[in-house]
């Protein structure tokens, strides 16, 4: 281990992982405060103006998908009208499968559609992205961003807003407990069943994805399991289908499409249910190790996990309880954290929210053709788009987002954001000043020699210096 972080650093990398940015005036509160008082603040709860300020969207139903949906749907009105219970299998076509001809790209109904997921898809990312700028205590809004790359889910598969912002809903709701009630939940999470195919999942055909991912990648961790207990696993989970007349989606579980025999999973033979089964998975050490390891790679280190001391104080803070807020006490309080040489690379949604946040500048105060052009295309051009993970096992870390494509859409996004903020603060400042208020502003805690040349070769104009400084290595990182 190198060396170890001064409070000031400490409690600076503290905001910054904890949350989004670290600006000035919070890092000299929190050193005066201390890494103990700023920590218990951080992970605390508190009134919050900025939060209360952006209530989630009302996301009304999706039109029908194309006109044999359409025809669909008011066969289940006029059912629900005459007293009938209906819960049909969706077609090929609303289940994303392939269109028929009545659905082909020229379809009046379908074009409506697709406009209003798009639109959808837009309204909760802008929602999001105006969330965690407004709020004054982040943590919570980036312990949602955390879990939502743990449950990976992708509203390109699941083709509803309100089911992603219910899923969203969840993982705020109940990402600071008991890890076991997060996993109840999300193992009948509408929008993670359509994700992975598990709304269709009958005893006749039980569908494997569920039970592995839930294995692999959200509970255990790969080599904990065989292809036996994934099998299992799988017979229990059968029964469970997405209700989409409901809005928002509701999971219903249907008894005669359940495989109710006794299985065997990792190690334990059971009448197990989806709930039981998943209160067998999260108690096994092999799950406490996996959690706290996945949450090591996005707060302490993406390039090498933690020692087997610090692995065992970890799990030891989660303990039988499962206790998530605990486990993230241990891994800001661990050496490993406060080494200078444990830095990461900022995602695109904090780069992106840090950047906002420094510059005071709110994503629904923006005109409506620059938050599409400075927001939603540049997390796009990033590759990290909110409610969109690029597979089931979420977006990649560290120098992955580092790419000499990546550097072009931070200077479009630099240079649109300039254009949208107050830089009078900037513009008061002598030349020779410019590069280090930017460095206070930004949280950077200092440039580097080839960094500071360039911007006070920049420093006459407020506005070029600024997206210069938006661009620099420095603040492509959470120190």
């Amino acid at each position: 281990m190198g060396r170890t972080l001064d409070t000031r650093a400490r409690v600076t990398r503290l905001l910054q992982r904890a949350g989004f940015d670290a600006g000035a005036d919070a890092v000299d509160a929190a050193a005066r405060d201390g890494f103990d008082a700023t920590l218990d603040r951080v992970l605390g709860k508190a009134v919050d103006v900025g939060l209360d300020a952006t209530p989630a969207p009302r996301l009304g139903p999706l039109p029908p998908r194309n006109a044999e949906a359409r025809e669909r749907q008011k066969g289940r009105g006029q059912e629900r009208r005459s007293g009938g219970a209906s819960d049909p299998a969706p077609s090929a076509s609303e289940a994303g499968g392939t269109d028929d001809a009545a659905s082909k790209a020229d379809d009046p109904v379908r074009k409506a559609y697709r406009q209003a997921l798009r639109e959808q898809r837009e309204e909760l990312t802008l929602w999001w992205l105006d969330r965690m700028v407004a709020t004054e205590h982040p943590w919570e809004e980036k312990r949602t961003l955390l879990w939502h790359n743990h449950w990976a889910t992708s509203i390109q598969k699941v083709k509803s807003g309100a089911a992603m912002l219910q899923q969203n809903e969840t993982l705020r709701r109940l990402g600071g407990g008991d890890f076991r009630a997060l996993a109840r939940a999300m193992v009948v999470d509408p929008a993670l069943l359509v994700w992975l195919d598990a709304g269709g999942s009958t005893a006749k055909a039980p569908n494997e994805n569920l039970a592995r991912e839930l294995m692999e990648l959200f509970v255990l961790g790969v080599g904990n399991y065989t292809e036996t207990d994934v099998r299992q696993a799988a017979a229990v989970l059968t029964g469970w289908t997405v209700d989409r007349s409901a809005h928002p989606w509701k999971a219903r579980f249907r008894s005669r499409r359940h495989d109710p025999a006794p299985r065997t999973v990792v190690g334990v033979k059971a009448g197990f249910t989806a709930q039981t089964l998943v209160d067998h998975l999260v108690s096994l050490p092999d799950s406490h190790t996996h959690v706290a390891a996945r949450m090591w790679r996005a707060l302490v280190s993406s390039e090498t996990g933690p020692d087997e001391a610090a692995l065992e104080k970890i799990t030891d803070a989660y303990g039988k309880q499962r206790d998530s807020t605990a486990m993230f006490r241990a891994l800001f309080t661990d050496a490993a954290f406060s080494d200078a040489d444990s830095v990461l690379v900022k995602q695109p949604v904090e780069y992106v929210v840090g950047s906002l946040r420094a510059l005071g500048v709110k994503p629904s105060e923006l005109p409506e053709k620059t938050r599409r052009q400075v927001l939603i295309r540049t997390l796009s051009g990033l590759g990290q788009v909110l409610f969109a993970p690029e597979s089931v096992g979420g977006w990649p870390a560290g120098a992955a987002w580092l790419t000499t494509a990546a550097a072009q859409v931070r200077i479009g996004f630099a240079e649109g954001l300039v254009r949208q903020a107050d830089l009078s603060d900037v513009e008061r400042a002598s030349v020779g000043e410019r590069p280090e208020l930017l460095a206070r502003k930004l949280g950077t805690g200092g440039w580097g020699d080839a960094t500071r040349e360039a911007l006070a070769a920049s420093a006459k104009d407020p506005r070029k210096v600024t997206a210069l400084a938006l661009t620099a290595p420095e603040h492509l990182v959470l120190s």
